[in-house]
């Protein structure tokens, strides 16, 4: 195992920690549809508890995902973390609420009302996965942020990397393409949400009103979806040369990427047939298991935009400041002592894995009903 197969191997597992943090997203479209889904309290009732049984899941993977960068590409981490903090915070504000709104909505004597707490389920329904689709943008269109190792030497002001304007993180908000990405992680996570909620819900007047919004979320989802990728595929991409580590503009250097690593697009194309598949056998076939094709395509096809965004010589954090400041696979990473080590360690991830599988199924194993809801005390 040499260092270059260490910095792949650990990007891969991130890239792998990001898609299930996207699939997981589904929770946080759940909540954006609690109003247009349920129309009474009821209703609204079954929803919240069909997803507050996963929030934690959603959560936990976040911090995962972001201590797995500290760990093996902590240069990304302070200079994104600790540059475009604000984008980072209010991600953050966002799952806090969330979790903070479960707890109390049906809490006696709670301060703020029900209703108040079901909106904030419903903000971190909607900012939760624009903000974070933003952000990921940013591996493909830049960011503002100069790189300078020299200054670690500085006593007064050891700081490596800094960001170029004062609203440190939230101009990534501001660019077209960052948002329209965003909007698509939005209009996916409503979808899975759906097929999730008739996967997870016995209830005809619930079902009926998913399938019937069904196709109008995918139709959001794969406009957005396809236009970014064909984009993707026709811009200028930020290509690293492997021997002198010289970072400049490639013209469809992600296409390249697709053909150059022909596993990464097999991976692609798998992860977009099944979430369509997913789709339409909820929709025509009347299936209650979508979800389950549907998921596993958005972590197949997930994974494969960030291998895509990393790997073959690629820039995966991009700077529009100061070209020469992108970051790699090869300047950002831990040293190889440290990579080598959490290798072994990261074997620890299956019976994680394992314990999320049969955690999942236990939640799972009895259907959401109105009986239940009346006559349970535990729930949301």
């Amino acid at each position: 195992m040499d260092y270059t197969f260490l910095q792949h191997y650990w990007w891969l597992l991130v890239s792998l920690l990001g898609a299930i943090l996207v699939f997981l997203l589904f929770v946080q479209g759940g909540q954006s549809l609690l109003f247009t889904l349920g129309k009474d309290e009821m209703e609204q009732k079954m929803l919240a508890n069909s997803t507050g049984r996963k929030w934690e899941f959603t959560f936990t993977t976040l911090v995962t995902f972001g201590g797995a960068f500290f760990a093996s590409f902590p240069l990304f981490y302070s200079t994104s973390f600790g540059g475009a903090y604000w984008v980072w915070f209010l991600i953050l504000l966002c799952f806090v609420i969330q979790a903070v709104s479960y707890e109390y909505q049906s809490k006696r004597g709670n301060l703020l009302g029900k209703k108040t707490y079901q909106i904030f389920l419903l903000l971190n329904g909607i900012l939760g996965p624009v903000l974070l689709g933003t952000a990921v943008g940013t591996f493909f269109n830049g960011a503002e942020f100069i790189v300078n190792k020299a200054q670690l030497t500085d006593v007064g002001m050891p700081v490596i990397s800094r960001w170029a304007n004062p609203l440190h993180g939230l101009e990534a908000a501001l660019v077209f393409w960052n948002l329209f990405l965003g909007l698509a992680v939005f209009f996916l996570s409503r979808v899975l949400a759906i097929l999730y909620f008739i996967n997870n819900i016995n209830d005809e007047t619930i079902l009926a009103r998913c399938r019937k919004r069904l196709p109008i979320e995918t139709g959001l989802f794969l406009v957005f979806f396809l236009v970014f990728l064909v984009r993707l595929l026709l811009q200028d991409g930020f290509a690293v040369d492997p021997d002198t580590q010289v970072i400049s503009m490639e013209p469809n250097k992600y296409l390249h990427n697709f053909l150059d690593m022909w596993y990464v697009t097999v991976v692609l194309l798998a992860g977009v047939v099944l979430v369509l598949y997913g789709i339409a056998t909820s929709w025509f076939a009347k299936s209650r298991k979508g979800i389950w094709f549907a998921g596993t395509g958005t972590v197949l096809t997930v994974l494969a935009l960030l291998l895509c965004a990393g790997w073959n010589n690629t820039a995966y954090y991009p700077s529009v400041t100061d070209l020469q400041s992108s970051l790699t696979l090869t300047n950002s990473s831990s040293s190889q002592f440290t990579l080598n080590a959490m290798f072994y360690i990261s074997f620890f991830i299956v019976p994680v894995l394992v314990y999320i599988f049969f955690a999942w199924r236990a939640l799972d194993i009895h259907k959401i009903t109105k009986k239940e809801m009346e006559g349970n005390q535990q729930t949301y």
